[in-house]
């Protein structure tokens, strides 16, 4: 079910379960605005995007839902959660990060698989650099420094991306063998048809 949005006092509320958006909707390219007070309405956007993270891995039986933006639910706020443990699908718990926002990134520049919830069926090998350094602040408010390499911290460069409009497969448009699909036994396999499946796929790129 889609979230209805109410304006009370001036602010928009949300009400009732949103639900994962996919490209090529035109949300997933705005840039998200900041968050000014971590309020009750956060808390529910923050509830919501873990609920929909786990209901979508439970559909599907070869992936780990890693991290979430909330731009994926519809919600252009500089929110997102990442995953505790993206080694064990049995800990399914994450941790929130409000206005998270790249000090440093660093490091060699690896390449390595990407996929999305809001890019179904389709995955990539996207370069990126190995080491960040972010600042945000928690659910309670607290503000945090975090050092990340390797799998960490391309998941965050990965959601933080998100918060500004900007998509994996941005990184790697133009490179054909780049791009990935999956087959029905859980393999990633090169797409056949880069031109079809990609480059002029309407439902990646919508109207441009």
């Amino acid at each position: 079910m889609d979230s209805i949005g109410i304006y009370r006092g001036g602010r928009l509320w949300y009400n009732g379960l949103m639900k994962i958006i996919t490209t090529p909707d035109a949300r997933l390219r705005e840039r998200s605005a900041k968050v000014s007070k971590i309020d009750d309405e956060v808390s529910k956007i923050i509830a919501d995007m873990r609920k929909l993270s786990l209901d979508w891995e439970k559909d599907h039986p070869y992936e780990l839902s890693a991290a979430m933006a909330a731009p994926q639910i519809g919600v252009n706020k500089r929110i997102i959660i990442v995953r505790d443990d993206m080694e064990d699908k049995k800990k399914a718990t994450f941790t929130a990060l409000i206005n998270p926002e790249v000090i440093k990134a660093e490091g060699k520049i690896k390449t390595d698989y990407e996929g999305c919830l809001s890019v179904p069926a389709i995955y990539g090998m996207v370069p990126r650099a190995s080491k960040v350094r972010i600042k945000a602040r928690l659910e309670d408010g607290t503000e945090v420094r975090i050092k990340a390499t390797d799998e960490l911290a391309r998941t965050l460069l990965h959601e933080i991306d998100h918060l500004d409009g900007v998509l994996f497969i941005d990184h790697i448009r133009d490179i054909p063998d780049a791009f990935y699909t999956m087959n029905d036994k859980g393999d990633l396999v090169p797409v056949k048809d880069y031109e079809k499946e990609i480059r002029d796929n309407k439902k990646l790129w919508g109207e441009e």
